[in-house]
């Protein structure tokens, strides 16, 4: 019931991110393919309550919505080797979320002018009417290129004056937040043609990315959405210890039911019961008819918790 499973697919740069960081950690995980479009039906709304983005981190009957709870709560269980080396936790956290929110868009422009033709169009249909909010089409994203263009490169310019003479940003070791520049990076290199690396000036990136890589996954063994659901079914979430009951920062109390929503895309709110939290998670009870009880895990940043 303790075992790590990892509700993933293959091209999601974010699932990625978790993956290297398995491999980081050097740790055995379960692997369940899920599909890159909806609907995912024990996945959500059985587990999530109706989030819908990818990864989704289960450990019994405790889910974990958002690579920013999935990589601390994989710290805390496990925390060496760290993903914060030299103290480096309120930065790398500040420094993941800026980035991952500054190049995602600017990211996607990239790429679909280089394999926009290639997108199916049931994938754009969905990004643009129930994730992102925008057209992601070749056409549509076409008039931003060069301005997006711009923006990926000012970013990666700061990237590489980080990396000057040192292995990873924090020094000699890959931490958290090399994962969530790498994936954006990750993203890029290993669906664009060589050509993209002097348009976006990352050739001198190339000894650290190719660090990361070598990471690798951990140690993966396949699991059917059935088997997940059926651990989710019959096991129990764990005690809260990490958490006050009434240390929610807004002054909900546990008890009271809520409702918490992604701030920027996907915005299917998830609703239940107040169990903990604090400045940086929240966590909800869920019932589900078929899944019984569940704790439902989110991050503070990037998410509205509102009293219902």
């Amino acid at each position: 019931m303790n075992d790590i499973i990892l509700h993933h697919y293959e091209f999601s740069t974010f699932s990625e991110k978790v993956r290297t960081a398995l491999g980081l950690k050097r740790l055995a995980w379960r692997s369940v393919d899920i599909p890159g479009l909806p609907p995912r039906p024990l996945l959500s709304p059985e587990l999530t309550g109706g989030y819908r983005r990818a990864p989704v981190m289960q450990i019994g009957a405790d889910i974990y919505c958002d690579t920013n709870i999935i990589l601390p709560t994989l710290e805390r269980l496990h925390p060496v080797p760290s993903f914060y080396p030299n103290s480096s936790e309120g930065l790398a956290r500040a420094l993941a979320f800026a980035w991952e929110r500054q190049m995602w868009i600017p990211s996607i422009s990239v790429l679909t002018h280089y394999i926009g033709e290639h997108i199916p169009p049931e994938f754009l249909k969905d990004r643009k009417e129930s994730y992102l909010g925008i057209d992601i089409s070749k056409e549509a994203m076409a008039p931003r290129f060069d301005q997006d263009v711009q923006a990926v490169r000012a970013q990666v310019a700061w990237l590489r004056q980080a990396l000057s003479g040192r292995r990873f940003l924090f020094g000699d070791a890959p931490g958290a937040a090399d994962l969530a520049c790498w994936q954006t990076i990750y993203l890029l290199r290993k669906n664009c043609p060589a050509e993209v690396d002097a348009l976006l000036g990352l050739a001198p990136l190339t000894g650290w990315y190719d660090r990361i890589v070598a990471l690798g996954h951990g140690s993966p063994t396949p699991m059917t959405p059935e088997e997940a659901f059926a651990v989710a079914r019959e096991a129990r979430p764990a005690p809260v210890t990490h958490l006050e009951a009434d240390g929610d920062p807004g002054g909900l109390r546990a008890g009271c039911p809520v409702r918490v929503t992604p701030d920027d895309n996907a915005r299917v709110p998830v609703t239940g019961t107040l169990v903990a939290a604090g400045d940086q998670e929240i966590i909800i009870h869920r019932r589900e008819s078929e899944a019984s009880d569940l704790h439902l895990h989110f991050p503070r940043i990037g998410f509205t918790v509102e009293a219902v």
